[in-house]
Parts: C-alpha cells; sequence; structure tokens
C-alpha cells in the first residue's frame, strides 16, 4: 500500500502559537485557564487538563476562581468579553491567531460600511468577530443566506470571512452579493494555510483510492477538508484519533492519502501513519525530514495558490512562503494570477522567517534581479547586444529590466539625434549595450546609440558601394529647407536642390513635399559623401517637344510667371518659360511690362522666335494685334467692294 500524507497536515501556526503557550504557561505553576478549548481536538485539551489546565466557559465561572494567567483561545472572543476578563484582575496572555485578530481590526474600522461576516454563526472565531462589529453586521454561511441578503442599495459594504472558510464557496457567495448592485469592499481573509490546506487535499484526495481526514469533531477547517476529499474521492474516512480507524477497511486499496486539521496534534498523524505503514515511531522521526532556513537563504517551492497580490508557497518548512506582489515584480498592479499558477515551482530568497504572522517573507523580484545583474555583468563584460521592453520613460531617459534588473538609458544615449519627446519608446522593444556597470550604487548605464551609429555606418558602406550616378533610388524625406529637402537613401542623406525638383519652378520645397513622405529621384552627382539628388529626369524634359509645339509663327497661351523692366517671363508649361520684350506687349506704346500685366495673368502671344540650342522662345504679343488688324482691313476692303459690285449691276 502506497501512502502519501499532505505536506500541510497537521497544526498550523496560529494553533501551534497557542498549544505551545499553554504549554508554556504550565511550568509557571500558576493556576491556568483558558477562555473555551485552546483549540477544536479533544485529545490536546484532555492533555491539558490532566496538566492542570481549566477550561473556562463563561465569564461567572471566572468570578470565584483563584487568580492566574487566563488565555484566550485561538479563535478570538469579541471586545466586550475580552474587557471583562480584563476586569476580574486575572494575568491575560492573548493566544488568537494572528489572522483572525487582523480580522477585528479591520472590522473594528468600518464605521461606514456594513459588514457581511462569510461563515458559521455558532463556530467561536465568527462570534468573536461579531464582538469587533460595532452592531452593524450580518452572517452569511451559506447560498441561500447570500440570497436572502437585502439592504437598501445605497448602504457600503465589507465583506470578510471566517479563516477556516471554503475559498471557492467565499467566492461564490461574494459573487452573488456583488450581482445585487451595492458598493463593496471584499476583503479575502481565508488564512493562506487554510487555502493551501484545502488545495492540497483537493489534490491529493483525487489521487487516491482513499482519504483519511484526521482532526476534532468541532474543527471547522477539518469538515471541510472532509467535504472536499469526499467530494473527490468517496472513500474518505473522518476520524478523532487512531481508536476511531478501522485497518479493515483500506485492504483494498493501493494508495491511501492522509490529511488533518489545523487542530490536529503531528503525534496522532505520526501514530495513524506507524499503524497504516507498519513503522515505529522511532523510524518516522528519523525519516522526518526537518527543513531549516535563515533570512538569506535561497528557498525552492511550489505554488499552493495565487491571489492578485500574493503568492503562496509550500517551501518544506512549518510554515508557508509568501511572496506579496511588490516583492514579486516592480511591474505596478500587476495581477500575480495571470503569471502563476498552482503547482508551479519557483525560487525565491528568504526575506524573514517569521513575517509577524508566522509566516515566512519571501521574495522573488531581488532574487531575479541578482540574477539579473549577474546576466548584466556578463554582457557588460562581453559587450552584448541586449533586447528588452521599455519599462518607464522618465525625465531624463528610458527604463528597462533584465530579470528584474533595472538598466537606465540617458536621453543622450537613446538616439544619435535630439529627441525631445520620449514618450513613443513607451512600452517599445529596443537593444542597446551596457557601458557602465555599478551595481553597489545602483548605476547601471545602456547605450543605444552607439548601435545606431554603427549600423548607420554599416548601412552607409554598403549604400555606396552600390550607387552611381544616374541611377534611380529611393528614400525618405528627412529634412526640408529653403533650399532643398534632405532624403535618406538608408544609410546617408541626398540633397535634393530646389532646382532639381522639378523640370518647372519651384519657389517653396515645403509646398511640394513634407518628412515622412517617400521620394524616387536620381543619383545627379557624388562628391566624397555628398549625394546629389534630380527629379529632373530627361525623359521627361519638356524641350524634348517643345520645337514642334512653340515653333516660330504657332499662336501659344501661357501665364505670367515674373517680370522685369524689359518685359515679362510667360511660364508656357513646367520648365518652359518664353519671354514677352516691353516692346512686344502691345501695338502702344508700353513704359514697363507691370503698368499692363499682372503675375498669374493668362495671355494669348505669337512665337516670334524659337532657339533649341539657348532653350529660349521670344513671344509677341504686338504681333498678333497687326495681324488681327490687317484680317480686319482685308475683311472690310472685300466688303466694299462687294458692295460696289452690287451697284454697278443695279
Amino acid at each position: 500500500m502506497k501512502i502519501k500524507v499532505a505536506d500541510s497536515a497537521g497544526f498550523c501556526f496560529g494553533v501551534q502559537r497557542a498549544v505551545d503557550l499553554v504549554y508554556k504557561e504550565i511550568s509557571n505553576g500558576l493556576p491556568i485557564y483558558t477562555y473555551g478549548p485552546i483549540i477544536h481536538n479533544d485529545e490536546v485539551v484532555e492533555d491539558l487538563r490532566k496538566k492542570g489546565v481549566k477550561v473556562i466557559e463563561t465569564l461567572e465561572e471566572l468570578k470565584d476562581l483563584p487568580k492566574g494567567t487566563i488565555i484566550i483561545r485561538s479563535h478570538g472572543i469579541s471586545r466586550k468579553v475580552y474587557d471583562e476578563i480584563s476586569s476580574y484582575g486575572h494575568n491575560i496572555k492573548d493566544a488568537t491567531c494572528p489572522f483572525v485578530k487582523k480580522i477585528h481590526n479591520i472590522v473594528n474600522k468600518q464605521d461606514e460600511r456594513h459588514i457581511i461576516i462569510v461563515g458559521n454563526p455558532g463556530h467561536p472565531e465568527v462570534q468573536g468577530i461579531m464582538g469587533w462589529c460595532n452592531n452593524n453586521y450580518t452572517v452569511v454561511e451559506d447560498i441561500e443566506g447570500a440570497m436572502n441578503f437585502n439592504l437598501p442599495l445605497d448602504v457600503k459594504i465589507c465583506i470578510v470571512a471566517q479563516t477556516t472558510y471554503n475559498y471557492n464557496r467565499f467566492q461564490d457567495l461574494v459573487e452573488i452579493i456583488s450581482k445585487k448592485g451595492y458598493d463593496i469592499f471584499v476583503l479575502n481573509t481565508i488564512c493562506n494555510a487554510t487555502q493551501s490546506r484545502q488545495q492540497e487535499a483537493y489534490e491529493l484526495a483525487k489521487k487516491s483510492e482513499a482519504m483519511i481526514v484526521i482532526g476534532g469533531k468541532q474543527s471547522s477547517n477539518t469538515r471541510k477538508l472532509y467535504e472536499i476529499c469526499k467530494k473527490e474521492c468517496e472513500n474518505t474516512y473522518y476520524i478523532q484519533k487512531l481508536d476511531d480507524l478501522d485497518l479493515n477497511s483500506f485492504k483494498s486499496f493501493r494508495n491511501v492519502g492522509i490529511t488533518a486539521g489545523a487542530s490536529t496534534p503531528h503525534n496522532i498523524i505520526k501514530e495513524v501513519l506507524t499503524v497504516m505503514s507498519e513503522k515505529s515511531f522511532e523510524q518516522l522521526l528519523e525519516e522526518e525530514n526537518v527543513v531549516e532556513i535563515n533570512n538569506g537563504d535561497v528557498v525552492e517551492g511550489i505554488v499552493l495558490g495565487v491571489k492578485e497580490d500574493e503568492i503562496i508557497l509550500n517551501i518544506g518548512y512549518k510554515s508557508e512562503g509568501i511572496i506579496t506582489r511588490n516583492e514579486y515584480t516592480n511591474t505596478p498592479n500587476l495581477d500575480l494570477t495571470t503569471v502563476v499558477k498552482p503547482g508551479d515551482k519557483m525560487e525565491a530568497k528568504v526575506l524573514k522567517v517569521n513575517d509577524g504572522e508566522g509566516q515566512v517573507a519571501l521574495t522573488y523580484k531581488r532574487l531575479a534581479a541578482e540574477k539579473g545583474n549577474k546576466r548584466l555583468e556578463e554582457a557588460y563584460n562581453n559587450k552584448e547586444v541586449l533586447t528588452a521592453k521599455v519599462a518607464a520613460v522618465l525625465k531624463g531617459g528610458l527604463s528597462v529590466i533584465i530579470d528584474e534588473a533595472r538598466v537606465f538609458i540617458p536621453a543622450s544615449l537613446i538616439s544619435d539625434t535630439y529627441e525631445k519627446d520620449l514618450s513613443k519608446y513607451a512600452g517599445q522593444e529596443i537593444e542597446f549595450v551596457i557601458t557602465e556597470f555599478n551595481p553597489r550604487k545602483r548605476r547601471v548605464i545602456g547605450d543605444r546609440k552607439q548601435l545606431i551609429v554603427a549600423k548607420k555606418e554599416e548601412m552607409k558602406k554598403e549604400l555606396f558601394e552600390k550607387i552611381q550616378v544616374g541611377m534611380t533610388i529611393e528614400g525618405t524625406v528627412k529634412n526640408i529647407t529653403d533650399f532643398g529637402a534632405f532624403i535618406d537613401l538608408g544609410g546617408a542623406d541626398g540633397l535634393l536642390h530646389i532646382s532639381e525638383m522639378s523640370w518647372g519652378r519651384v519657389d517653396n520645397p515645403k509646398k511640394l513635399f513634407k518628412v515622412g513622405d517617400t521620394v524616387k529621384a536620381f543619383v545627379k552627382d557624388i562628391q566624397g559623401e555628398k549625394i546629389a539628388l534630380s527629379l529632373k529626369f530627361e525623359d521627361q524634359n519638356p524641350w524634348l517637344t517643345a520645337e514642334e509645339k512653340y515653333a516660330t509663327g504657332n499662336v501659344v497661351s501661357g501665364v505670367v510667371a515674373r517680370m522685369t523692366d524689359f518685359g515679362a517671363f510667360v511660364e508656357l508649361e513646367p520648365g518652359i518659360d518664353a519671354l514677352l520684350h516691353v516692346s512686344q506687349i502691345s501695338k502702344e506704346h508700353v513704359e514697363k511690362p507691370s503698368d499692363v500685366l499682372s503675375i498669374g495673368e493668362e495671355i494669348t502671344a505669337k512665337v516670334v522666335e524659337f532657339n533649341k540650342e539657348d532653350k529660349k522662345i521670344s513671344l509677341s504679343v504686338k504681333a498678333l494685334e497687326v495681324a488681327e488688324n490687317a484680317n480686319q482691313e482685308q475683311d472690310k476692303e472685300q466688303e466694299s467692294e462687294s458692295n460696289d459690285a452690287s451697284t454697278t449691276e443695279a
């Protein structure tokens, strides 16, 4: 038969603390009383009774008893009961579980909210919590209670839970109440040890043919363990002690799981295991692996449970390890349930063996940062190129994280050009090298600029190896000035001068281009590292067809582009201007062109001269006017002759 005992079985921290306190007080020789059974386990309570510890059930019993030490049980008591006990003059030792005490403090401060306590109203822990609620509370035990809860919707609600309540059932009840529309503040106050114990029992029951659940009949958390195991394993047995165990029931089972409530002493668990496995108690003690840990140790554990802001880790110690969100990551508001799941193996570093609540405070991010710093040191020594996502945009640069180790990249080392607005880098993955490494001073500096410069030099070399005068090349407009545009060709910039932007006249480059435009031009000239570009492709030269279109004698139209004292230049088409001399503007005398013409005015004129070699064309409006007058005179003469002929015939 294979037997597996749950790692979390037996006394939890709070119970162990309470029991140890009572046994310690026994040695003082004074009368000792516990207010109610110190824990819900008959064997422990009976053993304490034999040693002289008296259980007090009511306050009346204290009045006539000799003065001594009264120990508050681990379940806690109400504020009223605590105050009255104090008035009797006894020495008080408060063994209330720190997790329960935390709930007392929470509900006591919630003056503006109605408290909902999820738990068993008859359980002493819940009764104690009720006594700290200022009479503004409701106890909800099950789904029916949640469904029936009804207060005006303007009432604000605070929900807490009995530390031993079933976690999944707690979530169900919270969901039911949330849907009613209240302003709700939910605090999951279920003990981490309880959650871990329940999760472990659930996993063990699924894999076992039979389960033994050990604990007192009055123990709430043991009953819940039994319910969880019974649901997953039909052959589940609930016992208080070894005498309750019927070994004949287990003869046909090949693997058996054992778990125990938080109030079950380890010696009872060992007795059951000894009988089941036929090993002696001494052998079990020898085989028991007691783990010792110290602050600063690196431990490995298995994730037992995960909340949005907390990870519970089984590290093989008597208490669970806790990793808070702040000790897991530097990323604010990260939901830990999205990155870790129960069953995962994790390494962590011990911050405190006892965090004040009986658990081991662990850090994941500091261990990761140490590993990250080693990684960064190696990268620094090897001049390795690293890639990481920008975690934060700061006033003076960028912050990136490598395995929880921070690297700062100053603004001056982000790019090879000045960058005023760094917000565009938020969340981007960038490459960089470590140029300064001093973790003691928390100074780890990254440099992205040198990679950009090196890459551009490589691209520049490749560009100049392939480009030549006359070839067409594509680039992106990088900058625009009054005299031209600089085009990024991928490794070097080319200058597209204003005179090379068009066959026609360009007054302002910014009217033709904007930064980011893609431009296809040809290389006009290369002088060292200077590249001159042009958009004046020869096959688009308007003078190729000008001789036919603007032959002497042709009548053409154009727009007045500019004027001088001696004449006006008329643009016939982009790239072809013709001179209209002042003497040819009209048959009437014109002093200067601006007296009769204006920029942008469209005119019609006659070509009086075409010089292809010098690319000169002369126009004349006057010639057109003379021709028109001559035609008009000719028309008149013909009309007169026609009239004379008609008179003669008559």
